[in-house]
């Protein structure tokens, strides 16, 4: 997704409070989103970094994909959502242009032809002074409260996350650009096709936040019937309890990589192995993956206790995810 600018409705150069920096100097960077980072949301993509074909984040990894403008904070699922999360100014500014109207619907259901031209969906532009500027992108259609030529401070709320636009998941883009050209926020002073981290852009506060992961178990838990990727990113989905026909195990994965093995491992009351599965090594890096194991319900029905799974991803022979979850039947 390549966010362009929005509808240019008017451009001031006055005074704003807060603005005051050095020459050159871009602003410090709040984190933009009223969520908590391994709670309630998770950093899904970075700025591309490669000048070429290829996509590499500031790291040299794969979190990212390419030409990849800005930094993606997703939540964990529709129902997250829907629940409502305030997008936030990320720095002191004022409201250049907007543009709202859009609808919530994935571009999976719409296709790209859809939203040409609107591919940053429901967003808005804040001017920072001296040619800096943020922009944010695929907020929620009716949700924006600000209107162009408003000042803002670092945490305004200037509206909430949606689906509009060109995405699949719900979630903000976040893009930092001066006189024009994308800044990779992490990285802003490293040159390009570079990766590694030099001066960043965030407050001490939202780095330690958004400090770097090789990925993320998103969502995770145990079901009494299997249960599907849609069915996660829908939220809700209900527990096993002792009448279910099936206990099983799940999680959603962001950022693979070509080669990770994803392994689901449950274990019954009394400490057995109930379920071991390792899946092949994937094929290819992935934005996400959704991986499951269970066993149906024995004839005698299920042992009493406390079931736990737990979850791994490897990579190179190390697990570089690792998550815990428990069940009591």
């Amino acid at each position: 997704m390549r966010p362009i600018p929005l509808l240019a409705i008017i451009a001031l150069a006055v005074s704003v409070p807060g603005l005051t920096r050095a020459a050159g100097e871009g602003p410090k960077l709040a984190f933009p989103l009223a969520c908590v980072i391994g709670q309630t949301c998770e950093v899904q993509h970075y700025v591309d970094r490669d000048p070429g074909p290829a996509a590499v984040d500031y790291r040299c990894s794969h979190r990212t994909y390419d030409k990849h403008s800005g930094i993606d904070i997703r939540l964990l699922d529709m129902a997250g959502q829907k629940r409502g999360v305030d997008v936030l100014a990320a720095a002191p500014g004022r409201v250049a242009r907007l543009r709202d109207g859009e609808p919530d619907v994935s571009v999976r259901t719409t296709g790209v032809e859809a939203v040409a031209n609107k591919e940053c969906g429901n967003g808005v532009v804040i001017d920072h002074g001296d040619g800096w500027e943020t922009q944010y992108c695929h907020m929620a259609m009716g949700s924006i409260r600000v209107k162009p030529g408003d000042v803002v401070t670092a945490g305004t709320p200037i509206g909430k996350v949606g689906l509009s636009g060109q995405t699949e998941f719900p979630h903000l883009h976040i893009t930092v650009r001066h006189a024009g050209q994308v800044i990779d926020p992490f990285a802003p002073k490293a040159p390009a096709g570079a990766c590694a981290a030099q001066g960043s852009m965030w407050t001490p506060a939202a780095a330690r936040a958004m400090a770097y992961k090789a990925g993320v178990i998103l969502n995770s838990g145990f079901a009494g019937a299997p249960v599907t990727d849609a069915a996660i990113e829908a939220g809700g989905i209900a527990g096993p309890d002792a009448s279910s026909t099936a206990l099983v195990a799940y999680m959603r994965v962001i950022e693979p990589n070509k080669g990770d093995e994803l392994e689901i491992t449950i274990h019954s009351p009394d400490g057995t192995v109930l379920v071991s599965s390792r899946q092949p090594p994937l094929d290819r890096d992935k934005a996400q993956y959704f991986a499951m194991a269970g066993k149906k319900r024995p004839p005698a029905g299920w042992p009493k206790g406390r079931y736990a799974a737990e979850l791994k991803v490897w990579r190179g022979g190390k697990p570089v995810m690792t998550k815990r979850v428990e069940a009591a039947l």
